[in-house]
């Protein structure tokens, strides 16, 4: 199934984030601004940047489920990213990854495992998600992998 099927807004609240990045292979990252894992936007604007000539994107999901790590509105948030790292990939509404709320998206993603294994519930801010040209899940890493390592941007290179 594809991710682009599911409906989510872009952090100033305009619907059809995911159309931005359809037919491209994009890396999908819960992101949050006062967690220990925040300086990563660098590397994932970086890598952004790198590749989004051959069809590539990030695409950010601040999520405030971890210890309150991303409380701000989406003003803030938006400041905070460009003005602190320079963010230029889309950023979509603050949403839930985990729980009883969380967005379909989420859903979906959840169900791939990472090369250990892990499957299900989003540990913590900064998870990845590397998502194909079609929509498919085909690779995950955890918070702690950083963007720019060699096992996620062989992965992004792959799948370009």
């Amino acid at each position: 199934m594809s991710i682009y099927s599911q409906p989510l807004s872009s952090l100033d609240g305009q619907p059809g984030v995911l159309a931005q990045v359809k037919d491209k292979v994009t890396l999908v990252v819960n992101v949050a601004s006062k967690c220990g894992l925040t300086p990563q936007y660098e590397a994932l604007e970086a890598i952004h940047k790198k590749y989004s000539s051959r069809g590539f994107s990030v695409l950010g999901i601040p999520c405030n489920q971890f210890m309150g790590q991303e409380p701000g509105t989406s003003d803030e948030i938006r400041t905070f990213c460009s003005s602190t790292y320079g963010v230029t990939f889309p950023l979509s509404e603050k949403i839930e990854v985990n729980g009883d709320g969380r967005h379909a998206l989420y859903s979906e993603l959840t169900a791939h495992a990472d090369a250990d294994g892990v499957d299900g519930d989003i540990r913590w801010n900064f998870e990845k998600f590397l998502v194909n040209r079609q929509g498919e899940v085909v690779a995950r890493f955890g918070p702690q992998v950083v963007p720019d390592a060699d096992a996620v941007v062989s992965a992004i290179e792959a799948a370009l």
